[in-house]
């Protein structure tokens, strides 16, 4: 990796070289700036970085653990370790860039927080931190995503939050990602947009990485302290990449091995799939440069995945700039193999994972079936309670599966 990498990315004007930037009207650029201006004063002050340690270790059961799983290592003749955030309070990874984003918020004397969601995990751990913090908050989500995840709509409820569905396009996470913007452009004075991922106009993909970093950091301390060595792979799913970046960052400048894994879906043809860094090329969205799923008329494809928390059509612009550098491989898993992981880690650990992550972990005993002895480290982004209902309509039990017809 290049020198200094994370000081040097992004730059001033939130470029990972081509990718990023800020790609919206002048009115709302003045905000942006504003919270620019705000990010590094604040959050380089020792009252702003002692509240967020304080938040992490006593409120949200910080540092994650991780866990090395006996039985699936022994399986696939290999070492595979999980950086454990479904144990993070509200169950993802999510709640790290949220306590912070809306600890910025509280800072500028906004009154309302903003958002989307797509499986519902970001939804969930903005209005915790709203709850935390007591600011009113607004998340959207497309009806799709409200029916599968309905779990975490009532958890949103209860908090506090107003969930406001999404009836147009395809009701997913990237028209969720649309009302919300347009939400805040209508009021960025007293609201501030907290996004989900490390996607969106600049600051937010190098804000959302800095609050994710937490991962990285106590992962490579506790990986080193376990086995005396560095892992000899790093893997994590992406969709917009927040919780891969989370953990990348940690590792970028080790000489380990890394992988984001795309979600495949049901095919590689277009709609069929959310993996933009693997089938993708550059395009503007929501207001950032980076490899994108396009139309014939160059416009944001449809998308699909089984997991809602990874069916969007773009990918965060530093995913692309590290695409580029072959620093991180980029792959996918389709549905199937989702799934058989889903049920796998559950039965051969006691771990439900989340649909997002069951990506991640299929990966991982691929891989260890061509790649035996090594170790792999896999970010477990989130856990699997979201998703019972629906994988159980959609696809059964494993039981079931010479019976199941798949697509």
């Amino acid at each position: 990796m290049e020198e200094n990498y994370l000081k040097k990315y992004p730059d001033e004007k939130g470029f990972f070289k081509q990718y990023g930037g800020s790609y919206i009207p002048e009115d709302l650029q003045k905000e942006m700036d504003k919270i620019t201006d705000a990010y590094f004063q604040i959050s380089k002050s020792h009252k702003f970085i002692s509240e967020l340690r304080s938040i992490r270790k006593h409120y949200q059961g910080r540092p994650t653990p991780v866990y090395y799983c006996n039985r699936l290592s022994e399986k696939y003749n290999a070492h595979i370790y999980l950086k454990r955030e479904d144990l993070n309070h509200t169950g993802a990874h999510k709640l790290n860039h949220c306590m912070g984003e809306v600890l910025l918020a509280k800072y500028l004397g906004k009154k309302k927080v903003i958002a989307e969601t797509g499986a519902g995990q970001h939804g969930v751990a903005l209005a915790t931190a709203a709850a935390y913090f007591g600011l009113e908050c607004d998340i959207y989500m497309g009806v799709v995503d409200i029916k599968k995840e309905h779990p975490n709509v009532v958890r949103m409820k209860i908090l506090g939050a107003k969930v406001i569905p999404v009836y147009e396009g395809l009701q997913t996470l990237k028209e969720a990602v649309d009302a919300a913007f347009q939400a805040y452009l209508k009021d960025p004075i007293t609201t501030i947009y907290c996004i989900g991922s490390v996607v969106g106009p600049h600051p937010f993909p190098m804000m959302v990485r800095d609050f994710q970093h937490v991962v990285g950091v106590e992962a490579r301390e506790q990986f080193l302290e376990m086995t005396g060595e560095l892992p000899d792979n790093v893997m994590a799913c992406v969709g917009g990449g927040s919780n891969a970046m989370g953990i990348f960052s940690g590792f970028l400048d080790d000489p380990c091995d890394i992988y984001g894994v795309e979600p495949g879906g049901i095919g590689t043809k277009l709609g069929q799939n959310a993996a933009s860094a693997t089938y993708g090329t550059p395009g503007i969205m929501h207001g950032f440069n980076s490899y994108m799923l396009k139309d014939a008329k160059g416009n944001p494809a449809p998308v699909y995945s089984c997991a809602s928390g990874l069916d969007y059509p773009s990918v965060g612009p530093e995913h692309s700039l590290l695409h580029d550098l072959k620093r991180v491989t980029y792959v996918t898993i389709n549905d199937r193999e989702c799934i058989e992981s889903f049920y796998e880690l559950s039965r051969l650990e006691g771990i439900i994972p989340a649909l997002e992550s069951a990506h991640v972990v299929a990966y991982a005993t691929k891989f260890a079936k061509t790649h035996p002895r090594q170790s792999i480290l896999v970010n477990l982004s989130g856990r699997g309670d979201k998703d019972l209902d629906y994988v159980e309509d959609e696809f059964g039990y494993p039981e079931d599966w010479k019976k199941k017809e798949w697509k």
